[in-house]
């Protein structure tokens, strides 16, 4: 490897490495304090400068949408959700029952993963903030696009309920699937993860799937 190689490759690393501390810092900082926390808070917290932050992410908003995406995928690899083993298994199960078993497995480890950062921040865009209601519109429409995609698949390999319109059936699964249900059931209710897949999977199922 050559001097400039080794040197360029250093750099990417630390560069990660950078990014991946500010991540961390401002997960927990929007955890614990919520979403008024500052930049300026996000630096000291990880021990970076002000302009390091706005250098890596720009704006408050870019930077809780990457803390979202890479708490939601459950590391900084650049590898699309649809491609990640949980969802992979969801393609490669054989029948409609096993395929939304497998959704809603993966549905419950995201809901683990995002549910006190989504909390926070969803409980900001209730509150008005103009940054966290397009955050929610984003997630919303991306979680819509999740819903429409296993919906298309159970329908291109006969597992969709016939006569069931394509369009209502994501609408039903972008809500069983929703973060506010989560919160709601794990939560409020008290219920444990593994009660909510089971739940999920019964519900999906029922909604879903052809009998």
């Amino acid at each position: 490897m050559s001097r400039r190689v080794y040197d360029n490759t250093r750099r990417a690393e630390q560069a990660r490495l950078t990014r991946r501390r500010i991540l961390d810092a401002a997960r927990d900082l929007l955890i614990g304090r919520g979403p008024a926390v500052t930049m300026r808070e996000v630096a000291a917290h990880a021990d970076v400068s002000v302009e390091t932050v706005r250098k890596v992410f720009g704006t408050k908003a870019a930077l809780i949408k990457d803390v979202y995406d890479v708490t939601l995928a459950g590391d900084d690899e650049p590898i699309p959700m649809i491609d990640r083993p949980e969802l992979r298994a969801v393609f490669t199960a054989t029948g409609p029952e096993d395929k939304v078993a497998r959704y809603a497995h993966a549905a419950r480890l995201i809901g683990e993963r995002v549910g006190p950062l989504l909390a926070t921040l969803l409980a900001g865009a209730r509150g008005g903030d103009p940054d966290l209601i397009r955050f929610r519109e984003t997630t919303n429409r991306e979680r819509m696009a999740g819903a429409g995609a296993i919906v298309n698949h159970l329908a291109g390999s006969g597992g969709l309920r016939a006569g069931l319109d394509p369009g209502k059936a994501s609408d039903v699964v972008w809500t069983l699937i929703s973060p506010e249900v989560f919160d709601l059931l794990v939560s409020d209710r008290g219920w444990s993860p593994e009660d909510y897949e089971r739940w999920l999977a019964r519900a999906l199922t029922d909604a879903l799937v052809t009998r």
